[in-house]
């Protein structure tokens, strides 16, 4: 009885410690009005412990964060994705590379104006790689759609 259980703690122990370590970055979307026809888009990653999330311009080797808007004709994007957090810049061995993060939290906004009075949708999707001290997890994609528009 005691090598079956010590088997099956064995077996298990691997299956929980990667489940914990799956997702450690939690993604928030929503817009706030600016005026009639403006909008931000607030894209906000919340990064758990000891991992931090790669800037757009990240640097040579991992997986920059990459925002892809889907074409709406009732949204136009107003200049470039903003950065709002506290940069970090490293020397990575791993990647033999200085590199730009975030640890903790980030906020990507994007400003955008919306054509007419219609209640619509910026759809779009992230691309993300997150490392800590030891490992880096593969580049994940999360689909989002943020409401505009309307009354």
């Amino acid at each position: 009885m005691r090598k079956l259980l010590t088997a099956v703690i064995l077996f298990a122990l691997p299956l929980m410690a990667s489940a914990q370590i799956e997702n450690p970055v939690k993604w928030d979307f929503t817009a706030k009005k600016i005026d009639a026809t403006t909008y931000e888009l607030h894209m906000t990653a919340t990064v758990e412990g000891k991992w931090h999330l790669y800037a757009q311009d990240a640097g040579e080797g991992p997986v920059p964060t990459t925002f892809k808007l889907t074409k709406n004709p009732l949204v136009t994007p107003v200049g470039k994705i903003r950065e709002v957090g506290k940069l970090h810049k490293a020397f990575d061995k791993n990647f033999d590379s200085e590199l730009k993060y975030y640890e903790n939290q980030v906020d990507f906004v994007q400003k955008v104006t919306v054509k007419g009075k219609a209640a619509t949708k910026v759809k779009g999707s992230v691309e993300f790689m997150v490392c800590d001290d030891h490992q880096c997890l593969p580049p994940k994609e999360v689909e989002f759609a943020i409401s505009v528009g309307g009354k």
